[in-house]
């Protein structure tokens, strides 16, 4: 029997062909040059089911849709976390929720897609957000909130609503008792029924939108969510989904991507439009005649939009955002080398992976602080806080301004009983916050600005935050 580990068996037609059904099937073009990560995919189902070579398990796949299901639960196992990339969800809580809520306001009727759901974070939180924007008026309308995924695991996971740390990891303990109550095991937490139950998971192949095999229910939506799933697919298939999604939109409907996925070319069917962070694309009211030709190059700052709220709809907590603010370079984040491998593995939710990962680069490069830190939060995820406390510190050491390992260092000592040990390290992280623009994202933060880390450290902190 050949072995089911190490390096991919490039050479074995049977894996080429299951290599290229896989891709097919799926439009996962992301496997494309990443051989022996497939065939470590592939490898556990094929151990799991006796199966020795490519040729016979590709041999099962034709006899076995359940099984593909299993395999595409292997190879798009994922996981992200509530509220991931804050600045999305400030323009969803301060202008597209508020826009699409005074355009249905006569019919009281939202329609919402998370496509690439994963394991529900994303969906809870658009859930949580449309919570609070409509208040008591919420048992009024009428909310259809979908979350998609062409993993059955995640789905199950998703529809269970139980999560540990690392899905929480930029929430305040005061948002946490707010959206959350204790899990069933020691280290989980619950989302509360009233978010809960604003949302419901269904399987959906993406590749679907363009092979004509689609539900017909996957139209008319207000708003579609498609973050961090396109750097998945080719770039030909790409443009096909987007204009796919663009078409499952109705009259006004907005499109929100991944930091990374939008495209100019996307301005053939779809208006861009910039609000401050993020790029979004809505898709013309009936009536509208915009320019759709797409921009030059380098392309020309977006025209500003601002919607128009009637009286009766409460406005959002801060005023709605206007283009090109003043505001710094986002920081940066590593897109190639053992740490971008660490990052990917983790949001992925393998971390065990991502643990073996992050151990194997800093036996190659221990004074990366940055591997340090991940080390720590990995290691906060494991349950095991006093190797945590040495990586935060380790980082600490070789970066004494390493915002986010000061802070993580405090959540884990106050969470290991040691308070005043925890809200000096957390007060160090504001003190060098309060040095930077309020809009400045901090290294490592996940999109979190130094604005949003001063109210996240408030509940720790208490009046000394003031």
């Amino acid at each position: 029997m050949r072995t089911l580990r190490g390096t991919a068996p490039t050479g074995d037609p049977a894996f080429a062909a299951l290599k290229a059904r896989l891709v097919a099937r799926t439009g996962h073009h992301y496997y494309a040059d990443k051989d022996d990560l497939l065939w470590e995919r592939v490898g556990r189902r094929m151990r799991a089911r006796g199966v020795p070579d490519p040729a016979g398990y590709l041999a099962l796949l034709e006899e076995s849709e359940g099984e593909w299901a299993a395999l595409e639960s292997e190879i798009t196992i994922g996981e992200t976390f509530f509220f991931r990339y804050a600045e999305q969800f400030a323009a969803l809580r301060g202008t597209i929720l508020p826009e699409r809520i005074a355009a249905r306001g006569e019919e009281r009727r939202l329609r919402i897609w998370s496509a690439g759901c994963s394991t529900g974070p994303e969906t809870y939180s658009v859930g949580i957000v449309l919570h609070e924007l409509l208040g008591e008026r919420l048992p009024e309308w009428r909310i259809g909130l979908t979350g998609t995924d062409i993993n059955r695991d995640v789905l199950a996971v998703a529809r269970r609503a139980v999560y540990g740390t690392w899905a929480l990891r930029t929430l305040g303990a005061e948002e946490r008792g707010r959206y959350f109550r204790p899990g069933p095991r020691e280290g989980t937490f619950a989302l509360r029924p009233e978010f809960r139950g604003l949302a419901r998971f269904e399987p959906q192949n993406l590749m679907s939108l363009l092979d004509g095999t689609a539900s017909l229910a996957l139209t008319d939506y207000d708003l579609i969510l498609c973050r961090n799933v396109l750097i998945y697919f080719h770039p030909d298939v790409v443009q096909a989904l987007v204009r796919a999604l663009a078409q499952r939109l109705r009259p006004g409907g907005w499109l929100l991507l991944g930091h990374a996925e939008p495209n100019p070319a996307f301005a053939e069917f779809l208006q861009a439009v910039s609000l401050p962070g993020t790029a979004a694309y809505r898709r013309p009211d009936e009536g509208e005649v915009p320019d759709f030709t797409p921009p030059p190059s380098p392309p020309e700052p977006l025209t500003d939009w601002v919607p128009l709220l009637p009286p009766a709809l409460p406005a959002p907590e801060t005023p709605p955002p206007r283009l090109v603010p003043a505001k710094p370079e986002p920081a940066p984040v590593a897109t190639d080398g053992p740490l971008a491998t660490v990052r990917a593995l983790a949001d992925a939710g393998d971390l065990e992976a991502s643990w073996r990962a992050c151990r194997a680069a800093l036996g190659q490069d221990p004074a990366d602080p940055r591997l340090r830190y991940y080390e720590g939060l990995l290691a906060r995820a494991r349950a095991r806080p006093d190797e945590a406390e040495r990586a935060f510190r380790g980082a600490l050491y070789l970066d004494k301004g390493f915002i986010m390992a000061h802070y993580h260092l405090g959540l884990t000592l106050i969470a290991a009983g040691r308070a005043e040990a925890g809200r000096r390290a957390v007060a160090n992280a504001l003190r060098l916050a309060a040095a930077l623009p309020a809009e400045a994202e901090l290294p490592e933060g996940d999109g979190l600005t130094a604005a949003e880390l001063r109210g996240a450290a408030r509940p720790f902190l208490g009046d000394e935050a003031a």
